[in-house]
C-alpha cells in the first residue's frame, strides 16, 4: 500500500479510528449507528485525498452527495479503546450513483491492517441537484477520477 497526501489514485482506502466512551453504550460496546458514522468519515476522507470536497462540489457543481441506501451486517462488536481500520472500495460508479463497499476491522496487535471483521456493508450514494434535490450527473472530470480510483491502493 502507498501511502497518505500520495497523488495516487485508491483502489482501497483504509481510515483508522480509535473508540472513544462516546462511541459506545453502558456496557463499552460500540453503538450500532456508529459504525456508519466511521464508514462516513471513512468515505470523505477518500474523497478528499481524491481531490473531491463536498463543499466546493455543491458551491461549484450545484451537486450533493447523498446516502440513497445502506446495507450493513454486524459480526463482531468493537470496544472502548479498540483501533479498527475502515476499509472503503468503490464497487460501482453511475451516471448519477456511486456503490461503496466498505468493512470495519479490529486491527491486529502491533499491525496497523489486517486483523478481525467486525462490520461490512455497502453504501449507495446518489448524486442530487442542490437546488431542486432531483437526480444530477457528475461532472466528467470526477467520474474520470473515480474510475482512476478502482486501480491501486492508499492508505490513511
Amino acid at each position: 500500500m502507498s501511502q497518505a497526501g500520495e497523488p495516487a489514485a485508491a483502489r482501497e482506502f483504509i481510515w483508522p479510528v480509535r473508540v472513544y466512551w462516546e462511541d459506545t453504550d453502558a456496557g463499552g460496546v460500540v453503538y450500532y449507528a456508529n459504525y456508519l458514522k466511521f464508514m462516513e468519515r471513512a468515505r470523505t476522507e477518500w474523497l478528499r485525498v481524491l481531490g473531491i470536497e463536498q463543499m466546493p462540489l455543491k458551491e461549484q457543481e450545484g451537486i450533493l452527495m447523498v446516502v440513497a441506501h445502506v446495507d450493513v451486517s454486524y459480526r463482531r462488536p468493537a470496544r472502548y479503546g479498540d483501533l479498527l481500520q475502515v476499509v472503503c472500495s468503490m464497487s460501482e460508479i453511475g451516471k448519477v450513483s456511486l456503490t461503496f463497499e466498505q468493512r470495519v476491522y479490529r486491527a491486529a496487535e502491533g499491525n496497523a491492517a489486517g486483523g478481525e471483521l467486525l462490520v461490512n456493508g455497502t453504501t449507495k450514494v446518489g448524486c442530487i441537484d442542490a437546488n431542486t434535490f432531483k437526480p444530477k450527473a457528475l461532472p466528467k472530470n470526477i467520474v474520470e477520477s473515480l474510475s482512476r480510483s478502482m486501480v491501486g491502493s492508499l492508505s490513511a
